[in-house]
C-alpha cells in the first residue's frame, strides 16, 4: 500500500446522500469482507479489474479484436458468442482488451491516482458543493489502502475540505482512529450482531467492527456517527438481531441508525465478473416492517433513518 497514489474503481460528482450537502464520492478498492449481497464485488480485490458486459458485445458482428490483443489467451469466440476464462481474466494484469474493445463490453475497473491527481479533481468539484458538501471516501472499504486514506484526508483536510466515509470498521484500531482524525462524518456498517452469522455471510466475525465503533466513541473524535444496516428480510430484520443492535448503540453511546432496504442493483456486476450472485432470491424488507423497527428505534430514544431520509 502506498500513502501517494491510491486505487480508485469510480469518482461520482454531485452526490446528495453519501454524507451533508452535494459532493464528491471517491470509490477506493478493497474490502476485507465479501458480503453475498455487495453491490460492488469489483472492489474486492485492491486491483484492477476487466468487467465484461454480454449486452454491449459484437463479436455476433465478427468483432474478434480482443481475442487477437489478449496476451494470456483467455478470450475465444464461438458460434459468435465471446467466451472468457473467468480465472485467467481476474488475475490478469495488463487488461489490454478492454483498450481493444470499442463499444466497450470489456471494462477496466481501477485506475491509479496519485495524491496530488486527487486533491486536484475535489478542487475543480469544489465550486458545485455548496456550503455543506465535501468528499465522501467510499468503495469497498477505504481502509484497505489506509496509508494512501490517511494522507489525501489530512491533505483535505488542511485545504478545508469537509471529509466523510463509508467504511466496515474492520482495520486495526490504532490505525482506524488515526485516520478518523481527519474525517468529519462516518457512515459505518453493522451487518449483523451475532458473529457467527456475520461470519458466515460477510466473511468476518464482527468483533472488530464494533470494538472500533466503541472505541472510536471513547475517543475525542468530533465527528458525526450515523450506523449503516443493510436489511434483509430474513436475515437481520428479526427482533432478536433489532434488539442486540439497539442494546450495542446504548451501550457504546452511539445514536443514530440508517436503515438501508436491500436491493439487488450489484446483481449485473457479478455476472459481468462471471460471478454467481447469492442473493437473487433475497427480499428487501417490507415498507411495514421498516416502519416498525423504526419506531423501535425511536421509543428506545434512538434516531433511525430510512434509506436516504438521513437528515444532514
Amino acid at each position: 500500500m502506498d500513502a501517494e497514489k491510491g486505487l480508485i474503481f469510480d469518482i461520482q460528482s454531485h452526490s446528495i446522500h453519501d454524507g451533508p450537502g452535494s459532493r464528491t464520492t471517491v470509490f477506493m478498492s478493497g474490502c476485507r469482507l465479501s458480503c453475498q449481497w455487495c453491490a460492488n464485488p469489483e472492489s474486492w480485490q485492491p486491483q484492477e479489474k476487466m468487467l465484461f458486459s454480454k449486452m454491449r458485445c459484437v463479436a455476433s458482428q465478427g468483432c474478434t479484436r480482443c481475442v487477437e490483443s489478449c496476451a494470456s489467451q483467455a478470450i475465444t469466440v464461438a458460434d459468435g458468442q465471446l467466451m472468457l476464462d473467468n480465472a485467467l481474466c481476474q488475475t490478469c494484469r495488463t487488461l489490454t482488451c478492454t483498450h481493444a474493445c470499442p463499444p466497450q463490453a470489456l471494462k477496466r475497473c481501477g485506475h491509479d491516482y496519485s495524491a496530488d491527481a486527487l486533491l486536484q479533481r475535489l478542487q475543480h468539484d469544489r465550486d458545485f458543493w455548496g456550503e455543506d458538501g465535501g468528499v465522501t471516501f467510499s468503495g469497498g472499504d477505504p481502509f484497505v489502502q489506509h496509508r494512501f486514506l490517511d494522507n489525501i484526508a489530512h491533505r483535505c483536510q488542511k485545504a478545508g475540505i469537509h471529509t466523510a466515509i463509508e467504511t466496515t470498521a474492520y482495520v486495526r484500531e490504532d490505525i482506524f482512529l488515526d485516520v478518523m482524525r481527519f474525517i468529519d462524518f462516518a457512515f459505518i456498517d453493522v451487518k449483523h450482531l451475532d458473529s457467527h452469522v456475520h461470519r458466515q455471510f460477510t466473511g468476518v466475525d464482527n468483533t472488530l467492527i464494533l470494538s472500533n465503533i466503541q472505541a472510536l466513541v471513547r475517543s475525542d473524535w468530533p465527528g458525526r456517527l450515523v450506523l449503516r444496516v443493510p436489511v434483509i428480510a430474513g436475515f437481520n430484520d428479526t427482533d432478536d438481531n433489532i434488539q442486540a443492535l439497539a442494546a450495542f448503540m446504548e451501550s457504546a453511546g452511539a445514536y443514530e441508525v440508517n436503515l438501508l432496504p436491500f436491493h439487488r442493483l450489484g446483481a449485473s456486476k457479478w455476472q459481468q465478473l462471471g460471478k454467481t450472485y447469492p442473493a437473487q432470491n433475497w427480499q428487501p424488507p417490507t415498507d411495514a416492517r421498516l416502519a416498525e423497527i423504526e419506531q423501535f428505534f425511536t421509543q428506545k430514544q434512538l434516531a433511525c433513518y430510512i434509506g436516504s431520509d438521513t437528515p444532514f
